[in-house]
C-alpha cells in the first residue's frame, strides 16, 4: 500500500471507530426507552433536601446516543448516573430548579419550608445504576446533595399510556428524534374551541425562533412538535387581579412576587403533557394578552401568547426567543435596570456559572477572553451613565401625567438609538452591568437578546453558547 493511502486507511479507521464507539456505549448501557426519575426537593434558605417520589417509562429515548456525559458545565445543579458493577459515568446532565431560584426570595430567607416537584429524564439503564445529585457551593465547584440506588426491573416503575385523544401536530420535522434537538410546545388556558388559535400561535413562534441568529441557521437540526390538550377554561391565573383558572398546566403569573413572572409547579401535570411527544426541551404558550413570561435551564420555558395590541405585539416574540434563551442555552438576564424578586441571585465577585455573564474580567480570566481583540479595553466603556440617566427617567416618569405615554415612547425611543447606533455595537468586551447588579458583574456586548427588550439577535458569546447546546443533542 502506498504511504500516503496508508495515512487515509488509519485516518477512516480511527474516525469510523470514533463514531461508533459512542452508540456502543449506549447499546452496552441502555435500551431505547425513557426514564423520568421525579423527586421532592424541599428546604428553605440554606438547607435543602431531596426525596424519592416516582419512577416512570415513557417511551423511545429522543436524545442523542452520543451526547450521553455532559460537558458544557452549565446549571446549578447536575446529576450523574452511574453503573453499579463498573462505576463508571454512563450519563449526566446540568440543570437549574424553581427551588434554587426560589431560596433568593425574602420568603426563603424569612425560614419559610416549600417542597417543589422535579423531574430528571435520562436513557432507561439495562442494569443497576447509582442516580447522584450535586450543586455548586459558592466557588461554583459542585458537591454531592443525595444519592439514591435504582434497578431498573424494579415492577413499581410506572408505565402509564399517554392520554387517549390528545393530537400532537408536527410543526418543524427535519430528521428522527435522536439525531436531532427536540422541542415540544404545550399550551396553558386554551379550551377546545380555541386549540386552532393554539396552534397557529405555536406556528408564530417557532417562526420567531428560527428568524433568529444563531437558531435561524441551525434549523434544520431542530424539530418542533404541539401537544393539543385543552384546558377548562380560557386563560391563566392572575393571584394579584384575582382571576383564577382551571387549566391544564397550572400556570400563574405573580410567582415569588413578581407580576410578570410565569412559571407553574404541577410538575407532574406538565411532565405528562410532554410525554406525549419526542422531547429535549420543552415550550409553554400561554393563552393571555398579559406581559410575561419564565425560563429556567434545563426546565421548560414560558411565554405570553396574545399581545393587547399591534404596537406591542412583538414584546411576546421578544419574550419567546430571550426566555428560551434561559431555558436551552443556559443564558443569564444581562438586564440590571428592572426589579426582580431575587436577593443577590448573581453575585459580583463570585464568578457566575452562566455562559455570558462574568465577574473577572481580567484578560487571562474572562471567560470570552477568546473572542476579544487585544486591542479592546477590559473592562470595557460603554457610557454606562448615559444608559443608566435614561433608565432612571423612565423609572421614575409620573404614572399617572396626562402626557406619560408620549414621554414613555419618547426615552424608549432615545434608549433604543443609544444601543443601536453605539461605536461598540458589534465589539465583545466586558461592559459593566449585568445579572441584575449594575456593578461588578459584566456581560459580553452592548447589546443581545438578553440584554434588551428588542428583537436583536444573540451576541457572539450567547450564540456560541446556543450552539454548543445544539451540538451536544445532535452530534
Amino acid at each position: 500500500m502506498k504511504p500516503h493511502l496508508a495515512v487515509l486507511f488509519v485516518l477512516l479507521t480511527i474516525l469510523c471507530a470514533g463514531s461508533s464507539t459512542a452508540s456502543d456505549q449506549f447499546d452496552r448501557y441502555f435500551k431505547n426507552e425513557t426514564c423520568r426519575f421525579d423527586v421532592i426537593h424541599s428546604g428553605t434558605k440554606g438547607a435543602e433536601q431531596f426525596a424519592l417520589d416516582n419512577i416512570y417509562a415513557e417511551g423511545p429515548w429522543p436524545g442523542s446516543v452520543n451526547g450521553l456525559r455532559d460537558s458544557l458545565n452549565l446549571g446549578e445543579y447536575r446529576f450523574s448516573i452511574i453503573d453499579a458493577a463498573s462505576g463508571a459515568e454512563i450519563y449526566s446532565r446540568g440543570y437549574s430548579t424553581i427551588f434554587n431560584e426560589w431560596q433568593t426570595t425574602d420568603e426563603a430567607i424569612h425560614g419559610t419550608v416549600r417542597a417543589f416537584e422535579e423531574s430528571i429524564r435520562f436513557p432507561m439503564p439495562l442494569k443497576k445504576v447509582r442516580i447522584e445529585f450535586y450543586r455548586r457551593d459558592k466557588r461554583m465547584v459542585f458537591n454531592k446533595l443525595f444519592e439514591t440506588a435504582f434497578d431498573p426491573s424494579d415492577v413499581g416503575i410506572v408505565r402509564e399510556a399517554g392520554k387517549p385523544g390528545v393530537r400532537v401536530v408536527p410543526i418543524v420535522e427535519n430528521g428522527a428524534p435522536q439525531q436531532k434537538v427536540d422541542i415540544v410546545v404545550l399550551g396553558d388556558g386554551y379550551t377546545e374551541k380555541e386549540m386552532d388559535q393554539y396552534l397557529a400561535d405555536v406556528r408564530h413562534f417557532s417562526d420567531q425562533l428560527f428568524s433568529a441568529e444563531p437558531f435561524k441557521s441551525h434549523k434544520k437540526d431542530f424539530n418542533v412538535r404541539a401537544v393539543c390538550l385543552p384546558s377548562d377554561e380560557s386563560g391563566i391565573d392572575q393571584p394579584d387581579r384575582h382571576i383564577w383558572k382551571r387549566t391544564a398546566l397550572g400556570t400563574t403569573y405573580n410567582t415569588f412576587g413578581s407580576a410578570r413572572y410565569v412559571l407553574t409547579t404541577e410538575n407532574k401535570s406538565l411532565r405528562s403533557a410532554a410525554a406525549l411527544a419526542p422531547y429535549d426541551f420543552i415550550t409553554v404558550l400561554i393563552n393571555t394578552p398579559r406581559y410575561g413570561g419564565g425560563g429556567i435551564f434545563q426546565l421548560y420555558a414560558t411565554c405570553y401568547a396574545r399581545p393587547e395590541s399591534q404596537e406591542t405585539a412583538w414584546y411576546s416574540d421578544y419574550v419567546y426567543v430571550h426566555e428560551f434563551g434561559h431555558s436551552f442555552g443556559g443564558l443569564g438576564d444581562e438586564y440590571y435596570t428592572s426589579d426582580v424578586p431575587y436577593n443577590d441571585f448573581l453575585q459580583a465577585g463570585i464568578e457566575p456559572w452562566e455562559p455570558n455573564v462574568a465577574s473577572d474580567v481580567s484578560r487571562d480570566k474572562l471567560k470570552w477572553r477568546d473572542l476579544v481583540d487585544a486591542s479592546t479595553p477590559l473592562p470595557t466603556d460603554w457610557h454606562k451613565q448615559t444608559y443608566d440617566s435614561l433608565a432612571t427617567a423612565l423609572r421614575t416618569l409620573p404614572r399617572n401625567a396626562a402626557d406619560y405615554g408620549k414621554k414613555r415612547r419618547a426615552l424608549l425611543e432615545e434608549q433604543d438609538r443609544f444601543l443601536n447606533e453605539h461605536p461598540l455595537k458589534n465589539v465583545v468586551g466586558a461592559f459593566e452591568g449585568a445579572g441584575y447588579a449594575s456593578k461588578g458583574l459584566y456581560r459580553p456586548a452592548v447589546n443581545c437578546r438578553m440584554f434588551s427588550k428588542s428583537l436583536i439577535d444573540f451576541d457572539p458569546v450567547c450564540s456560541r453558547a446556543i450552539v454548543r447546546m445544539i451540538d451536544l443533542y445532535t452530534r
